[in-house]
């Protein structure tokens, strides 16, 4: 973590109970604490997710191992920004990683929905753009432990075999998806 407990010699409380409530809460990471920071659409999402890539890859412990680490890393950017940590330009990547983002959430819904308008390269230059983002943004605020979790993410959903296999029009995860897509667009909806 490169962010400090001391400054210039000085105690700073703040600094140590952002530090403690990232911890605690990344300890305690489940679906009802998550649902303090996330709500009831969101966390739909994060179990459709869990059943997509239970599916996809056969195991559970994996599938509870990458919603975990959602919720994670959610809660720790939502601690973050309630605590106004970011920088100038770190809130001006915030708005980039943003609308990327709903790009994202979009073009899933698009290519789900548009049977054969799903372009691989395309949608993993996409979620390389976010992970690229998302980690220029935390990378002061978060442990190289939490950096890792990131990547873990991005990796397992840019991955072409399971890309591929979502979008198939006649894949067996077509029902899980719809689910994730009508998530996405209650979600899109209440940003407007």
């Amino acid at each position: 973590m490169v962010d400090t407990v001391m400054t210039d010699n000085a105690f700073k409380a703040k600094d140590i109970g952002l530090r403690a409530q990232k911890k605690i809460l990344s300890r305690m990471a489940s679906k009802n604490v998550a649902k303090v920071f996330i709500d009831e659409t969101s966390a739909n999402l994060l179990d459709n997710l869990y059943r997509l890539t239970k599916q996809q890859y056969g195991n559970k412990k994996d599938a509870e191992k990458l919603v975990k680490n959602i919720i994670k890393i959610v809660i720790k950017l939502a601690i973050l920004q309630k605590n106004n940590c970011f920088s100038e330009d770190e809130t001006k990547k915030t708005d980039t990683f943003y609308q990327k983002f709903l790009k994202l959430q979009m073009t899933i819904i698009s290519f789900f929905e548009v049977d054969f308008s799903f372009d691989l390269h395309y949608l993993q230059k996409l979620i390389n753009e976010v992970h690229q983002l998302l980690k220029e943004i935390v990378k002061n605020h978060l442990t190289d432990k939490s950096l890792t979790r990131i990547d873990e993410i991005f990796n397992s959903f840019s991955d072409p075999q399971f890309l591929e296999s979502i979008f198939k029009p006649d894949g067996p995860q077509r029902e899980t998806m719809a689910k994730i897509c009508e998530d996405l667009n209650k979600i899109l909806e209440q940003n407007e």
